[in-house]
């Protein structure tokens, strides 16, 4: 019996019951005490109202992955309210030593491009996802979806009339699933002020790599060209 005593003792010792009282009262009716208030989540910074405060927000802010590059920024260009906002990925290491996008031959071709569609590139408004290149060109999922955050804001204040997005990765970036895929024709970019039609088609680089790619690309283009003159 004495052994068995002592095992039920040990075992209520074990769960943390090793006295029958205590010097303190316990109330062991009362309710849980509260659980502090959560702490209001910090104010987001408001976003730049005019094109030309995006553009010092995005030479100069802290919070922008591009500060952690070594790359210097090539900001965008061109007019506002352009009747074509072109957007590619980043620059190329040929645009890092030029500081202006579709440097070399890739920007020869690009014009040839625009030429074919009805556009010349000062009539138009250039921009990339990312204003510097990164190492290697690699980018992290979380600098994607910001770089595709802020484009929204962008776009509705450059206000373009049309939009063209270069590279694959580009149109994954800022159109729906299965949305990034060349050659879909006219769809539609949501923006923080509405939408806008656009066509995503192949980047330059690749078309130079790949000339059999040019018929697909003519084709989004033209859709492009059957947009401007409806």
């Amino acid at each position: 019996m004495s052994a068995a005593a002592d095992a039920y003792l040990a075992w209520w010792a074990q769960a943390g019951v090793d006295g029958a009282v205590s010097e303190a009262p316990v109330n062991w009716l009362r309710p849980a005490p509260p659980k502090p208030a959560t702490m209001p989540a910090a104010p987001v910074a408001a976003l730049p109202a005019t094109l030309q405060e995006f553009h010092q927000w995005l030479a100069q802010d802290a919070g922008q992955p591009e500060r952690r590059w070594a790359s210097a920024p090539i900001l965008p260009s061109g007019p506002a309210h352009a009747p074509l906002m072109i957007v590619t990925d980043m620059p190329d290491p040929a645009d890092v030593v030029a500081n202006a996008l579709f440097a070399d031959r890739a920007g020869s071709l690009f014009d040839a491009m625009l030429r074919a569609a009805g556009f010349d590139r000062a009539g138009v408004y250039v921009a990339s996802l990312f204003s510097a290149r990164p190492p290697g060109g690699m980018v992290e999922a979380a600098d994607i979806d910001h770089a595709t955050w802020r484009m929204r804001t962008h776009v509705a204040l450059a206000a373009p009339q049309r939009l063209l997005l270069l590279g694959d990765r580009t149109g994954r970036a800022l159109l729906p699933p299965g949305g990034g895929d060349e050659g879909n024709g006219l769809r539609f970019f949501n923006h923080d002020g509405g939408n806008v039609p656009v066509v995503a088609t192949f980047h330059p680089r690749l078309l130079l790599s790949q000339p059999a790619a040019k018929a697909e690309c003519w084709r989004a283009l033209q859709s492009l060209i059957e947009e401007s003159r409806s």
